[in-house]
């Protein structure tokens, strides 16, 4: 089913989904068998299923476990795509948002930890928390299983794990180096400028190493990147 997002019904189930509305959802369901497979289009032709009404920005519904549990047990594709520009799935956007509590009923709810279409390089939920610097989802995704590559590594701290990949490239420990100050991981930073990462190199968002750690907060990584000559 593909709805217009201007359609009464379209309307009245969003309307229950972001409200936390379950009885009126439930009634909805019911009423309509095909709903919750329905796929919502936007004025500019994006469709968004069910479940990605219930994990949009900015995240933090009320009753959001209970509704994404109702539209799964109704039929709702828990690793539906979005249908535009990139194809994330609800458990991206969870992540996106640091939506720890949706993330994980998702995740129970059998949610692809490793499914692609990110925002970030297509990539997996995981790549969009750290890239957004949703920390709390990040970790709880490494720590449901969620692999981890060097720069997110690096972002999140995980030092052993970053020792462990001798086979990186320049360019892959630059970017690295950059992910780390992103992440305010200052032991990691050094251990990657070390390794020869180039320390003024200008890279996400057109930032360089201690600009993004400012960016983050992270003065005292800041104050000591600047130490080594950070500009």
């Amino acid at each position: 089913m593909r709805l217009e997002k201007a359609e009464s019904l379209a309307v009245a189930v969003t309307e229950a989904i972001q409200s936390g509305d379950t009885h009126t959802l439930s009634v909805l369901l019911a009423d309509h068998t095909s709903l919750a497979t329905a796929v919502i289009v936007d004025e500019r032709g994006n469709g968004r299923t069910l479940l990605h009404i219930a994990s949009d920005f900015p995240g933090h519904l009320p009753q959001r476990s209970e509704t994404v549990t109702l539209l799964t047990a109704a039929g709702a594709p828990v690793d539906g795509q979005f249908q535009g520009f990139h194809s994330e799935t609800a458990l991206h956007w969870a992540a996106s948002n640091d939506d720890v509590q949706l993330a994980g009923t998702l995740l129970d709810l059998g949610a692809n930890i490793e499914a692609g279409g990110g925002v970030i390089g297509n990539g997996t939920p995981l790549a969009d928390a750290v890239a957004f610097g949703q920390w709390k989802a990040a970790r709880l995704l490494v720590d449901r299983g969620a692999s981890v590559t060097l720069w997110q590594a690096a972002a999140l701290g995980l030092i052993d794990e970053v020792r462990s990949v001798q086979d990186a490239s320049p360019d892959e420990i630059t970017n690295a180096f950059w992910c780390a100050c992103h992440g305010g991981q200052r032991e990691t930073a050094e251990y990657l400028l070390g390794r020869g990462a180039m320390l003024n190199w200008v890279g996400h968002d057109g930032l360089t190493p201690v600009r993004a750690a400012e960016r983050s907060g992270a003065d005292e990584l800041a104050a000591w990147l600047r130490t080594q000559g950070a500009i």
